[in-house]
């Protein structure tokens, strides 16, 4: 029997889930005899939709018979069509598009789908990834050119106030990747500079400098050498007080919990300081820290730096060191920042995540994430809250439920 043999039936049943009603149906098919084509099964909400294209053969009528007996004792709705032409011509071109928002509006959700058919692809499959703190889908689209697709759909983006990426699926989707990001307001919610200048009591002046160059107003090496410059007899003891004073991003643990759990690599690339950096990666188990030193000398800053600086290129040359040493190609690499200066390094990554970032940044990466939860870039990968929840609880590692957003 094959899936486009006449003798197809496709059975389509509806109604509220319980234990036992996939059973009790495959059990009283196998008395008959018919054989599975094809099969998919979702439960929303407690409502069932399963449906089973079936090989009927010489026992057809005795299919639809049994099928309707079985719904009709479990008070669950039957219906059964010829299955002829049920395949159609395989279609590549695959992708996922996965969609984040808070809320996600069904006017949305109608101009992302509208979008994919005006693309000229069809949506296979959605899925559902998390429901809190955003409400993510994720949709497996065939017959789509992924770069144009991730285009269009921008504009979407943009005007229904959504996340939305777009990734080549199938094998692309699978498999051990390089997750690299940017620390200071990507990791942390905090840029090291501004507190390490609050001890010299110049913070908003180096804020301003931070700002400009975070937009791209201003070359990155030459305001960093600005900024460090105020830190200038400072003593080297400032270091632990900003370090215990740095706060994660919510869902940073998460994430990097999670990617290791896959085997992935995890690095942070910094234009801040790997006095502080180093120690941020420890804790979390992350497996490269590149960054800044700063330079010190009978325990003072003397508001210089030592080695080159870690600026824009600098970032994209780490990210392809880490990537070569994992033995990953850069379409497996995942990077993720919201300055100006990693620009280069979410153009070079497979797929480059603007977190939060500023507007020239969200132009350019592939895609964005504007909720203030970094565990969110675990959706976009395709990883379930679910699935995220349930292997915390397999180890015992506490999984904090992040307040909802206000809107």
């Amino acid at each position: 029997m094959v899936a486009d043999d006449p003798h197809t039936l496709l059975v389509t049943i509806s109604g509220e889930d319980r234990p036992g009603v996939t059973s009790a149906f495959f059990d009283a098919i196998a008395d008959v005899g018919a054989e599975v084509v094809d099969l998919e099964q979702v439960v929303v909400r407690g409502h069932l939709t399963l449906a089973m294209l079936l090989g009927a053969g010489e026992v057809e009528e005795r299919l639809r018979e049994v099928v309707a007996a079985v719904g009709r004792e479990l008070g669950l709705k039957v219906k059964v069509k010829d299955g002829r032409g049920d395949t159609p011509r395989r279609r590549t071109g695959r992708a996922a598009v996965v969609v984040l928002g808070h809320p996600l509006r069904a006017s949305g959700v109608a101009a992302i789908t509208a979008r994919i058919a005006s693309h000229g692809a069809n949506i296979d499959r959605i899925r559902r990834l998390s429901r809190y703190p955003v409400t993510t889908l994720e949709f497996d689209v065939s017959g789509a050119d992924v770069e144009r697709l991730r285009r269009e759909l921008a504009l979407e983006s943009s005007v229904h106030g959504l996340d939305i990426a777009v990734a080549a699926g199938g094998l692309a989707r699978r498999g051990r990747r390089l997750v690299v990001m940017d620390v200071d307001s990507t990791l942390i919610q905090d840029e090291v500079i501004e507190l390490l200048a609050r001890h010299a009591g110049r913070e908003a002046e180096v804020a301003a400098v931070t700002q400009a160059a975070m937009r791209g107003e201003l070359d990155f090496a030459d305001s960093l050498r600005r900024r460090v410059a105020v830190l200038e007899g400072l003593p080297v003891s400032v270091l632990d007080e900003v370090r215990a004073a740095v706060r994660f991003t919510p869902g940073a643990r998460t994430l990097v919990r999670t990617l290791k759990r896959l085997g992935f690599t995890v690095a942070v690339v910094s234009g801040g300081f790997i006095e502080i950096v180093a120690e941020l990666a420890r804790e979390l188990g992350i497996d490269h820290a590149h960054a800044n030193r700063l330079e010190v000398r009978d325990g003072i800053l003397t508001g210089r730096l030592v080695g080159e600086i870690v600026d824009r290129p600098g970032k994209a040359l780490a990210l392809r060191r880490f990537a070569d040493e994992a033995g990953l190609p850069l379409s497996r690499t995942v990077a993720i920042g919201d300055g100006a200066n990693d620009l280069d390094m979410l153009e070079a990554a497979g797929l480059g995540v603007a977190f939060n970032a500023k507007p020239v940044v969200r132009e350019q990466a592939d895609t964005a994430v504007n909720v203030p939860y970094l565990d969110a870039v675990l959706y976009l990968l395709g990883i379930t809250r679910e699935e995220i929840e349930e292997a915390d609880e397999a180890d015992g590692t506490p999984t904090p439920a992040p307040p909802v957003p206000t809107t």
